[in-house]
């Protein structure tokens, strides 16, 4: 049966192909954005271990963690936690380098452990007046010590060229605390507040007595939590469902007229298939394999279409600094596993009236 199979579909193959695009539409679609779901999942677990912290502290009930603000003086009473070892305020600035639009821009204490745990290739900490860059922004833009680099028409020199392994922190760049705050206009606030717990502190526990003892704060700790919190993220993933939902229905309406044209068509050869001691079953096997046929040479063209449009996603929103695409076996498989879904329901109609079917009818009609 699959050589019978194959054949049916190549004696069609301007229609088998025009169905199996529209399949491989849908397909990539949902292939791209589990692809950039993953990574902002991924970006999370980064953006809630900055300086190599355990947990970050961000403000409750905001849209996106990256626009919380706290202030400042909860450094202090978070230190004297029992649960915690130190705690460093951070500033987060985003879309103010004209030069490089996606870097992220961190204003950090510089004798805070976000700033001493990173590895100085090249010159050394920001000071007034001097930033420090990543060395992936240092390569893109050609930085090197004495250099410029404008943040938001603010003319900073670059006092050295850091490395700490995280993608968007490399790809960024870090000033003193206090000139952040100037260029945010958060004066005394910060956007997170990472945490170095104790020793042998749960953290768990660590989470409850802050979250307890700080009313108005959320804690985070967990990449899951970070991507459930943020309005993006969640975003993705109900947009995810429903183009799933979408492609289903539309992909299926579509190998539905592909297949049932192909019925009609060819009434006498099914029906001498029947005449000849096919099963009424077998037939509709057959009209429903060429279905799934179908939608498999779909979702093939759909997954190389799909990972090749994350990229380029990714490219055009100009996110590429700190989001990479994650290509996973879970998420091709699921873009898979909707193509054969499709190619099944599409092939359940065009099948039953084929059983429906009298073979001598067919033969006459054919006749």
């Amino acid at each position: 049966m699959p050589e019978l199979i194959v054949n049916n579909l190549l004696r069609r193959i301007g229609r088998t192909l025009l169905t199996a695009l529209g399949v491989g539409l849908g397909v990539a679609t949902i292939v791209a954005l589990l692809s950039v779901s993953a990574g902002l999942t991924q970006t999370a677990a980064g953006f809630i271990h900055l300086g190599d912290s355990d947990l970050g502290v961000f403000q409750s009930g905001v849209s996106d963690p990256t626009v919380s603000v706290l202030q400042t003086t909860l450094v202090a009473r978070l230190q004297r936690n029992p649960d915690v070892a130190k705690a460093t305020p951070l500033v987060l600035i985003v879309g103010k380098v004209p030069a490089s639009p996606s870097a992220f821009v961190f204003g950090a204490e510089v004798h805070g452990f976000f700033v001493q745990r990173l590895v100085f290739a090249a010159g050394g900490q920001p000071s007034a007046g001097a930033i420090a860059v990543g060395d992936g922004l240092a390569a893109s833009l050609h930085l090197t010590p004495g250099a410029k680099l404008m943040v938001d028409h603010h003319r900073f020199t670059v006092s050295g060229v850091y490395h700490s392994g995280v993608p968007y922190e490399d790809e960024g760049a870090v000033l003193p605390l206090a000139a952040a705050q100037a260029i945010s206009g958060l004066q005394g606030e910060a956007t997170t507040i990472p945490v170095e717990l104790a020793p042998g502190a749960s953290t768990a526990a660590a989470t409850r007595s802050i979250q307890h003892e700080f009313q108005g704060t959320q804690v985070i700790a967990d990449p899951g939590e970070a991507a459930r919190a943020g309005a993006n993220g969640a975003l993705i993933h109900s947009a995810t469902l429903v183009i799933i939902i979408i492609a289903l229905i539309l992909g299926a309406i579509s190998v539905t007229n592909t297949m049932a044209m192909s019925v009609l068509e060819r009434q006498g050869e099914l029906a001498l298939l029947s005449t000849v001691g096919w099963s009424a079953p077998r037939v509709a096997a057959l009209v429903i394999g060429e279905g799934i046929g179908v939608s498999l040479l779909g979702a093939a063209i759909g997954l190389v279409f799909g990972v090749l449009g994350s990229l380029a996603l990714i490219k055009l929103l100009g996110a590429g600094a700190y989001v990479s695409p994650q290509i996973t076996a879970w998420g091709l498989g699921r873009g898979l596993l909707v193509g054969v879904s499709i190619g099944v329901l599409g092939g359940l109609y065009p099948a039953w009236r084929v059983t429906r079917m009298a073979p001598l009818r067919g033969l006459s009609r054919a006749a």
